[in-house]
């Protein structure tokens, strides 16, 4: 799986960045059939949050997009990480083996 974070208007720290990994480690059950996933965190200009969104590209063509709003960062990383989990093992539910 190939992982793409970026950051707009709130850049991507060593420690972020170790605490994303982290949370997406439950993600190593879909290491077969998630070819990429995109993750783009932005801080709003209007408030003090942050948008969160992610594009998952499995290997048999799909592509899901999953985000979250939030005041925190370390709490939409988290709240994204059970998403992407979530949309990836429905995903993987929906393809038959052959």
């Amino acid at each position: 799986m190939n992982l793409n974070v970026r950051g707009i208007k709130c850049p991507v720290s060593e420690e972020t960045q170790e605490f994303l990994d982290k949370k997406l480690k439950k993600l190593e059950f879909a290491d077969d059939y998630l070819q990429d996933l995109d993750i783009v965190m932005k801080r709003e200009t209007v408030g003090q949050g942050f948008h969160i969104e992610a594009q998952l590209h499995f290997k048999w063509g799909s592509v899901k997009q999953v985000s979250y709003d939030c005041y925190e960062l370390y709490e939409g990383i988290e709240a994204i990480a059970d998403k992407i989990e979530s949309v990836a093992r429905k995903e993987k539910s929906k393809v038959i083996e052959k």
